[in-house]
């Protein structure tokens, strides 16, 4: 499909900024519908770290042009959506899994959306996985960005034991949970911080983040800014971090032991959904090898690839979009009626 015109930061008459309560805490929202007012379905979209739901941005026109109605949440910690500190204020519990799917199928119902679309990146992708084994009659369709489905295990592994087993490249979010970057409060330094998500270096090579390490703190400050962000959206995004500073993303990187004991409810690991996985060719964190055999817990699966690094979706916007829309135009809008 055509190159579309990310969406403004700040302000753009193709979508509206909300916020709700879901399940007793306030969160924003990004929303909007196609040009016509009708929609063939509702998709909801989940961004991980460190991200927002503007990490959408060239995403959500897109698929207003495919015929979705769109809502993409800033995840709990994030942007306008509340931010518990964990410790003292909540439960960790507040940013894992269920927690998550819980306040989605709740978006659903206010939405009036009897079934829902999902697209998720990085812990959105987890998360959108979750959705579909909590609420299985809710979610019709996922596409998730980078992310492998890994199901629940009935044994606990830390993510010591993760690190020093099978995904090494995991060993950055020891660093993660234990909250150093926590240091990191004022705009500019979150504004430094956000370069290495731009997909900035410093003027010798310096990168802000490396697998085995995490945040490189004492390289932040030379970085440049990447191609990845404009100027506009790299000060969007400092400001949004510096709402409430980084405890609440990290507090995501808390919730393995959490989310295993909450997972040992579920019954069936398998998702019935249909899924669509866009591997990102170039990821050093979520390796593509890392989704052989999700066949066996999805059996509705299309895989794709883009040569893209970890933030495909800016990288190659148009290559993930065409991708979407291929999909949704084969699979989920099959036989489907328009709605108002």
């Amino acid at each position: 499909m055509a190159s579309v015109t990310p969406i403004d930061p700040i302000s753009d008459p193709r979508v509206e900024h909300k916020t709700t309560v879901l399940n007793g805490h306030t969160y924003h929202y990004i929303f909007g519908v196609p040009k016509s007012g009708q929609f063939k379905a509702t998709i909801v979209l989940v961004h991980g770290w460190p991200d927002l739901s503007f990490g959408w941005r060239y995403q959500i026109p897109a698929l207003f042009e495919m015929g979705y109605r769109v809502a993409a949440l800033d995840m709990m910690g994030y942007g306008g959506t509340d931010a518990p500190r964990v410790p003292p204020e909540s439960n960790i519990s507040f940013y894992g899994f269920k927690r998550a799917s819980d306040d989605i199928a709740e978006l659903a119902r206010q939405l009036n959306a009897p079934q829902i679309v999902l697209g998720g990146h990085d812990w959105g992708g987890a998360v959108v996985y979750r959705v579909a084994l909590w609420y299985p009659k809710l979610v019709s369709h996922i596409f998730a960005i980078s992310t492998p489905y890994s199901p629940p295990s009935k044994t606990y592994m830390s993510i010591e034991d993760v690190v020093n087993g099978p995904l090494p490249q995991f060993r950055y979010q020891l660093q993660l949970a234990a909250g150093d970057a926590e240091v990191l409060t004022t705009k500019e330094e979150l504004r430094n911080f956000m370069k290495f998500v731009s997909g900035g270096r410093g003027p010798n090579g310096e990168y802000g983040f490396h697998p085995l390490k995490g945040i490189i703190l004492e390289n932040l400050p030379k970085l440049e800014r990447g191609p990845f962000m404009t100027e506009k959206e790299l000060d969007f995004y400092a400001e949004q971090y510096s709402k409430n500073g980084l405890n609440g993303p990290l507090s995501w990187y808390r919730t393995r032991k959490v989310n295993y004991e909450e997972e040992l409810a579920l019954t069936n690991p398998n998702i019935d959904a249909h899924v669509l996985f866009i591997a990102t060719a170039k990821d050093a964190v979520l390796k593509p090898e890392m989704s052989l055999g999700m066949e066996k817990f999805i059996p509705n699966l299309t895989r794709s690839s883009v040569d893209a690094n970890h933030f495909g979706q800016w990288e190659k916007p148009d290559e993930i979009n065409q991708i979407i829309k291929d999909w949704s135009e084969k699979v989920v809008f099959a036989g489907e009626k328009s709605s108002l």
